[in-house]
């Protein structure tokens, strides 16, 4: 399971060793650009410049609003991180539980970490009563109501349009910043690394670029490379939330399925994506029913 603290720091240093320049406690209040150069304006009253500027600062973040991106499902998120003592350690070691929720188009889960549990559920905003409902409900239903939590969060997850821009001029965004994640499950680390990885190859040959009119190709590049793997996977991502909305009923009894639950676990250990899987004839029929009000 990621502990963010771990894997943040994990990038954190890897970036170091690449030779970044880190400058911690400098929030960007705005962007601008000037010609030749993107310009991301510091709390401090400073500037920095750059031929190309990739915004990763989530998606209620400067970049996004500035790129314009437009967000087509908004999720409540709610998330408890619990201590528990070691015979409670013991019972969840190597195991995690997802949970079908009582809202349409929600779950639940427990991640063991060590010494910690995190347990969670999200459904569509909206819903927040309800939403906090379920979580109680379901911590309790667990047995671990008595524990007090180290921590008790929420926070908003935003998918994108299918036509939201990822770029305005010099400035791409990727990760969350431009909605990138698994309309299903939510799930968007990998949709960052992902898109990170890909706005960085676009923004060092843009970079490298000899004039604004290979700039703009390289830069263009991105957004093509999002159309071939990341955009058709939200999609297919979509339409499993359709069905499982209208119709969690069905859904769960084909989940409940050797092949469904095969199917799902081999989603969950990327041995296959909701592109691949939803391209299948039978998958299609059954979404094209299941997907109907």
């Amino acid at each position: 399971m990621v502990v963010r603290e771990e894997f943040d720091d994990a990038l954190r240093q890897a970036a170091l060793a690449a030779g970044v320049t880190l400058r911690q406690r400098s929030p960007v209040r705005g962007i601008t650009q000037d010609g030749e150069h993107a310009v991301a304006r510091l709390a401090d009253g400073s500037g920095v410049r750059a031929r190309v500027l990739i915004g990763a600062d989530g998606s209620s973040g400067v970049s996004a609003q500035y790129t314009g991106v437009t967000f087509g499902q908004v999720d409540l998120g709610l998330e408890l991180e619990i201590d528990v003592p070691v015979p409670v350690q013991q019972q969840w070691h190597g195991r995690i539980l997802l949970d079908w929720g009582p809202i349409p188009g929600s779950y639940a889960w427990v991640f063991p970490k060590g010494e910690r549990l995190t347990v969670g559920v999200i459904a569509a905003r909206g819903n927040g009563g309800q939403t906090r409902q379920y979580l109680k409900d379901f911590v309790s239903r667990l047995g671990l109501g008595s524990y007090e939590p180290a921590r008790n969060s929420g926070h908003l997850t935003r998918c994108r349009s299918p036509h939201s821009p990822v770029r305005n001029g010099r400035v791409i965004v990727a990760g969350d910043a431009a909605g990138l994640l698994e309309p299903w499950t939510r799930e968007g680390i990998s949709f960052a690394l992902r898109s990170g990885k890909l706005a960085g190859a676009a923004a060092a040959a843009a970079a490298a670029s000899p004039d604004d009119e290979c700039l703009d190709r390289a830069l263009g590049q991105y957004e093509s490379a999002l159309g071939q793997d990341l955009l058709p996977e939200m999609e297919a991502g979509r339409r499993i939330l359709a069905a499982f909305a209208r119709h969690p009923g069905a859904f769960h009894a084909g989940l409940a399925t050797p092949k469904g639950w095969r199917t799902f676990a081999g989603f969950c250990r990327s041995e296959a994506t909701w592109r691949s899987l939803t391209s299948r004839r039978q998958a299609r029929i059954a979404l094209a029913l299941l997907g109907r009000p």
